[in-house]
C-alpha cells in the first residue's frame, strides 16, 4: 500500500506564494456563490429575492416603515421599495471618497446590524446580504431618499458604474429603492418567478402584523396566461392568527388557539397561532425574525415541549392521570400552526439561513 501511494506522489508540483490567491472586493462571491446563497440553481436565484425583501422588512420590524412595494418587471428585473429611513448616504468614516451607501453595497460584512442600536432584530444576513446581490447582478440601481433629497447609483457585479447623483426633492418622505437584475453569468437562463416571490411576500406580511406590502407584477409582458393578479395588497393586521385562517379557510375548527408575549427584560417577542383541523399532514410553520426555520430549531422545540407541558398541568388537575403520558409527537398530530420569535443574534444554520 505505502508503494502505491509513493509511485503516485507528484514530484515536481509547484507550489510557492505566487500560488496564493487573495480576492478583492466583492470577488469571492461571484467565485463562489454557493458560500453565500446555496448554489445558483433556482432557489439561489430566489434567495436573493429573499435578501432585498429581507431588508425592507427589517425597517418594518424595527417600526420605521409600514409599507413596502415588490414589483417583477419584465426581463428579469426585480424592485423593492420601502417608506424607511433610508440607507445613509454621508461619508463613510473609514473610507475615503466613499459614501456609507457605496460601503454597503461593495463590502461584506458591512452593516448596521452588527450591534442593536440600529436594529434589536434583524433578519438579514447581517452586512452580507445587500453586498451579495450586488455582486451577483450585471445591473443594479439604488435609489435613497432622505432630508428632502434623493440619490441614485448604478452599479454592475458588485462595482459602482456611475457616481452618487443627488437631486433636491420638495417631498419629506423618505426610503430605499432597490432595482436588480441577476447576472445571466451565474445563472445562466434561470428567471425570478412571480407566484415565488408572491409567496415570499405573503407570509412576510403575516410575520410583520400590520405593514402593508404591494405585490405587482408585469404579467401581460411576463406570463398573461398565468392565474396569479397583476397587483395584489397584502395585509394582515390580525397577524399570525388572521394568516393561518385564511390558510385553512373552511376547514377552520372551533379549538383554535393564539397567543403573544413581549418580553421587554429578555427582548424577546413571540407570536403563535394553532388549531387541530384534523386532517392528514399539519405542520407548525415556525420563523426567526421572519426567516424560515424549515428545519426547526430551539425555539420550535421549546415551543412544542412548553405546550405539552401545559396540557399534561391541566390534565392533571382535571383528575386524568393517563395524561402523563402525554408526548409532543401526540399533542401535534393533525394540527397546523405557526410560530413567529423575535430575538437579537439568532445563530441560523449556515451562512443562507
Amino acid at each position: 500500500m505505502d508503494s502505491l501511494f509513493k509511485s503516485q506522489v507528484k514530484k515536481n508540483a509547484a507550489y510557492t506564494a505566487d500560488a496564493i490567491e487573495v480576492l478583492e472586493g466583492l470577488e469571492a462571491v461571484r467565485r463562489r456563490p454557493g458560500m453565500y446563497i446555496g448554489g445558483t440553481d433556482e432557489a439561489a436565484l430566489h434567495h436573493l429575492a429573499r435578501e432585498i425583501i429581507d431588508n425592507s422588512i427589517d425597517e418594518a420590524v424595527a417600526g420605521y416603515a409600514d409599507e413596502i412595494w415588490v414589483t417583477l418587471k419584465e426581463n428579469n428585473f426585480l424592485e423593492v421599495r420601502d417608506n424607511g429611513r433610508g440607507i445613509p448616504t454621508d461619508p463613510h468614516p473609514k473610507f475615503d471618497n466613499k459614501s456609507a451607501l457605496e460601503v454597503i453595497l461593495t463590502t461584506l460584512h458591512a452593516g448596521g446590524k452588527f450591534s442593536d442600536k440600529v436594529y434589536k432584530v434583524a433578519g438579514g444576513l447581517h452586512g452580507v446580504g445587500l453586498s451579495v446581490v450586488n455582486a451577483l447582478s450585471d445591473k443594479l440601481t439604488v435609489t435613497v431618499q432622505r432630508k428632502k433629497n434623493v440619490w441614485t447609483q448604478d452599479y454592475s457585479k458588485g462595482l459602482p458604474i456611475s457616481a452618487l447623483k443627488t437631486d433636491v426633492v420638495t417631498q419629506s418622505a423618505t426610503g430605499t429603492s432597490i432595482l436588480f437584475h441577476p447576472d445571466p453569468e451565474i445563472f445562466d437562463a434561470l428567471v425570478l418567478d412571480a407566484a415565488q416571490i408572491f409567496d415570499i411576500v405573503k407570509v412576510k406580511a403575516a410575520l410583520r402584523a400590520g405593514v402593508k406590502i404591494h405585490f405587482a407584477w408585469e404579467k401581460d409582458k411576463i406570463d398573461p396566461a398565468a392565474t396569479l393578479p397583476e397587483s395584489i395588497l397584502l395585509h394582515y393586521p390580525g397577524g399570525l392568527s388572521q394568516a393561518l385562517r385564511e390558510e385553512l379557510g373552511t376547514k377552520t375548527p372551533e379549538l383554535f388557539y393564539e397567543g403573544q408575549l413581549d418580553d421587554a427584560e429578555s427582548g424577546i417577542k413571540l407570536e403563535f397561532a394553532l388549531c387541530w383541523p384534523l386532517v392528514v399532514g399539519g405542520q407548525l410553520r415556525s420563523f426567526c425574525n421572519t426567516i424560515p426555520t424549515i428545519q426547526g430549531g430551539s425555539h420550535e422545540l421549546g415551543f412544542r415541549q412548553g405546550i405539552t407541558k401545559a396540557l399534561r398541568s391541566f390534565a392533571e388537575m382535571s383528575g386524568l392521570k393517563k395524561t402523563a403520558l402525554l408526548t409532543p409527537e401526540d399533542v401535534f398530530a393533525g394540527h397546523s400552526g405557526w410560530l413567529s420569535v423575535f430575538i437579537s443574534n439568532p445563530q441560523f444554520q449556515g451562512q443562507t439561513k
